[in-house]
């Protein structure tokens, strides 16, 4: 836990990114989505009409300087709080703080860095001071925030996605560290756009990365009278791990995620392991590289072996428990069995064929049949009417109607004869067949 003063002098021997953190709007860069003229989250800061929220986006994007600058622009207490290093005690104490404070007429804004972290027990402990308005609550997270904040926490807050920054950004942000006298303004620093354009596509929409680079190239530049010159051998050090990626031909980072997928999708693992192991050495997060397979689990192999998905989640999962570099073993099993499995995309085309008709046709009511009744008036409008229960079958199945009358007759799940897939396929021809000799 750390509590900050907004109007502290930075010391010069902190970080750059620490530095050059901006204290108002104008110099926040990125998010317009977001900050935009005109646009929600900056109209409630402007309006000082914010309550708690949370941050979802990547590392670097600017969620920990937003929050300071929220603090600041609302005149309220900033408390910076860890979820890796605080528990029940840490948080006991705080929200104490916080109530003292409201009773003195003090806003806090407690930011909560990695707030997926803390567990049901430490995020329910927030719960009654959030709800006071002890304290506004800004959560931040890497992780989707349905799946790892409690729904009574995330319900109270309003949840806000932070985009990775273009390339224009950083390349903007990397110029303004060079000018400003918080980061090298006082110094003749000589660098060219090429590297810093460089150091930008090293970063991959992280601005703590950008800026930790253009200081590490600069504080290893060649030192004269007149100036500190950058120079290609020393950047070539500084983003050694990442040229990898972004190669001198130009390659980009989805270049190289396509090359992946299409060589799992053609059956070729050691052109997948090739692929792969090219974005780990190239710095990729291996979560990202894990949440991909998880996506061609269900797009590319899909019925034709069920087990794939299973495989490619395990594969998340341990690379979440391990991390960098013992988890690069779990990606090329995943990898593997991805590539080696039988291959259907009978899921996704049948995904896609039912998202169109959703759209361009109108929104066709649910069948009575399939409406249940829980009232007398629901059971009067003949809710329910003509249901019929496939268990109480010997064959487990009704002739009953469950689309639409406007959809009657359509397919979307077309099974292939790719591995186990053969097996549904054979299964719904017989289903289909029953109900059509049962309906003459």
């Amino acid at each position: 836990m750390e509590q900050m003063s907004l109007f502290d002098d930075r010391e010069l021997n902190a970080p750059l990114a620490s530095r050059l953190r901006p204290d108002d709007l104008g110099e926040f860069v990125g998010q317009e989505h977001l900050l935009g003229q005109g646009k929600m989250l900056r109209s409630l800061i402007e309006k000082d009409q914010i309550s708690s929220m949370i941050f979802w986006g990547p590392p670097g994007v600017g969620k920990t300087t937003l929050a300071s600058i929220i603090a600041g622009k609302t005149k309220a207490e900033f408390i910076n709080f860890s979820a890796v290093t605080s528990g029940i005690k840490e948080i006991k104490d705080v929200m104490n703080q916080a109530e003292n404070s409201r009773r003195m007429g003090i806003r806090t804004v407690l930011f909560v860095d990695e707030i997926h972290r803390f567990n049901k027990a430490q995020q329910d402990a927030f719960l009654p001071f959030v709800e006071k308005g002890s304290i506004i609550l800004i959560g931040a997270t890497t992780e989707n925030p349905s799946f790892e904040i409690n729904a009574a926490l995330l319900s109270r807050c309003k949840v806000f996605v932070l985009k990775a920054l273009e390339e224009k950004d950083l390349i903007k942000l990397l110029w303004h560290a060079l000018k400003k006298p918080a980061g090298f303004g006082n110094q003749v620093v000589r660098i060219t756009e090429d590297q810093v354009k460089a150091i930008a596509e090293f970063a991959n929409g992280d601005a703590r990365t950008a800026l930790n680079t253009l200081e590490m190239a600069v504080l290893n530049g060649e030192i004269s009278a007149e100036a500190i010159t950058v120079t290609n051998e020393g950047m070539e050090q500084c983003i050694s791990r990442k040229s990898l990626l972004y190669d001198k031909s130009g390659e980009e980072h989805y270049n190289i995620i396509s090359a992946l997928h299409k060589s799992m999708r053609n059956s070729d693992p050691d052109a997948a392991i090739y692929w792969m192991c090219r974005m780990l050495e190239g710095g990729e997060n291996p979560l990202y590289i894990a949440r991909r397979l998880i996506r061609f689990a269900s797009e590319d192999v899909g019925m034709a072996d069920s087990q794939a998905l299973s495989v490619a989640v395990a594969a998340y999962q341990a690379c979440h428990f391990l991390g960098m570099p013992e988890c690069d073993v779990h990606l090329t099993h995943a990898v593997t069995y991805l590539a080696m499995a039988p291959k259907s995309n009978a899921l996704y085309t049948a995904c896609e064929d039912c998202k169109r008709d959703v759209r361009s046709k109108r929104a066709e009511p649910v069948p009575l049949q399939l409406r249940n009744a829980p009232t007398k008036l629901m059971k009067d409008l003949s809710y329910g009417a003509g249901y019929q229960y496939a268990h109480d079958t010997e064959e487990k199945l009704t002739k009953m109607e469950c689309l639409p009358e406007s959809l009657r007759g359509r397919e979307y799940y077309r099974p292939t004869v790719q591995g186990e897939e053969r097996q549904i396929k054979e299964k719904l021809e017989r289903v289909k067949a029953w109900k059509k000799e049962e309906s003459i």
